[in-house]
């Protein structure tokens, strides 16, 4: 397949590139683009088949639901059986935004977006390329992050067309993005909302608009679970993983940093490649191997942003070891813990 490449500036949309890609997406191809989280693979959520195809490009467990995307709040009188109160809360304080809800599904979303899940999962974004691709596109587009499956997640087009190339119909490219973590993830269909994933909008912000919420427990889990059972993308399989072996070090900061050099040298000698995840605060205590900052930990977006990138650079290097540090599991730290944990693959030492 021939994969048609446009770039488009977000502050001054083509209308011809956006509707180009409205077509494909109407044929029910694929289409990646730009969101304010990592960028999306997306197709018309409401084709059973054209979801498939998402499935089939990306190498995606088929009980892993798809997350459908949309343009105004009138959506969900057709995407949903029912709006509980508190969907309806958060959607108005935090749409357009990096939040997805989960509702029960109307008649007319197949099982085949859902991972066969009699619920659905929705969020409206923000980012203007997105935003301007559903309306013009007239469908509710199903889009996972666009990566192959168990992959870092793409915040750049870059990472998309090493993934993509020759599979997909188009890519579209608007830039870095602007969170670099996939969307928080809330089930209101439950009495006490339940978070399913963490990201940008976090557990404190949340029970500001609605009071109690609770984490579904494979969220705060720091081992793997294969017995659960799928509400949201991302809770049950490996994700994010680079090729290299990849260990969160966790412990005072002093500790981590004498082990991750201790272990450095060890593999080095050994003739590995070896990647070290390190801190603006942090880089110049490295001793030896490709050491990389990710952020600053006195601005924790700085560090989301960065992490999907860092673990691509990795690879591209060839890493065969990677090791970092690890981060309060707390607002935004607690996000980033949660996919540096699936990418490592739970696999944590403690010093």
């Amino acid at each position: 397949m021939n994969t048609r490449i446009v770039t488009i500036d977000s502050s001054n949309i083509n209308q011809t590139d956006i509707e180009e890609a409205a077509e494909v997406l109407r044929k029910g191809g694929l289409v990646a683009f730009p969101t304010e989280t990592v960028y999306g693979l997306g197709a018309d959520g409401l084709d059973g088949n054209a979801s498939k195809k998402i499935y089939e490009a990306k190498g995606r467990p088929s009980d892993n639901p798809l997350i459908l995307h949309i343009a105004d709040l009138e959506a969900l009188k057709e995407l949903t059986a029912d709006c509980p109160e508190n969907g309806i809360k958060l959607a108005k304080a935090f749409w357009p935004g990096p939040l997805t809800l989960i509702f029960n599904k109307s008649s007319k979303v197949p099982y085949s977006t859902t991972g066969g899940l009699d619920t659905v999962a929705i969020r409206m974004p923000s980012h203007p390329i997105a935003r301007e691709l559903i309306k013009r596109s007239g469908l509710y587009i199903a889009a996972p992050s666009a990566n192959i499956s168990g992959r870092p997640s793409p915040t750049r087009a870059a990472h998309v067309i090493e993934d993509f190339n020759g599979i997909i119909d188009m890519i579209i490219d608007g830039g870095m993005v602007e969170i670099g973590l996939e969307s928080t993830i809330v089930d209101v269909t439950s009495a006490v909302p339940v978070i399913l994933r963490p990201g940008y909008i976090t557990a404190g912000m949340i029970s500001e608009i609605i009071g109690e919420v609770e984490f579904d427990k494979a969220v705060l889990a720091k081992v793997q679970d294969l017995s659960i059972k799928p509400k949201a993308p991302g809770m049950k399989y490996k994700h994010y993983a680079p090729k290299g072996d990849l260990t969160i070090y966790e412990g005072n900061s002093d500790n981590v940093i004498r082990a991750i050099n201790i272990i450095t040298k060890e593999k080095m000698k050994s003739g590995f490649k070896v990647g070290i995840i390190a801190t603006d605060e942090t880089y110049a205590l490295y001793e030896e191997g490709i050491v990389k900052t990710i952020g600053t930990r006195k601005d924790e977006s700085t560090i989301a942003r960065g992490l999907f990138e860092i673990l691509r650079e990795f690879d591209s290097e060839g890493a065969d070891y990677i090791f970092t540090e690890s981060f309060d599991n707390n607002q935004l730290g607690q996000a980033i813990m949660n996919r540096l944990l699936k990418a490592a693959g739970y696999h944590i030492e403690k010093v």
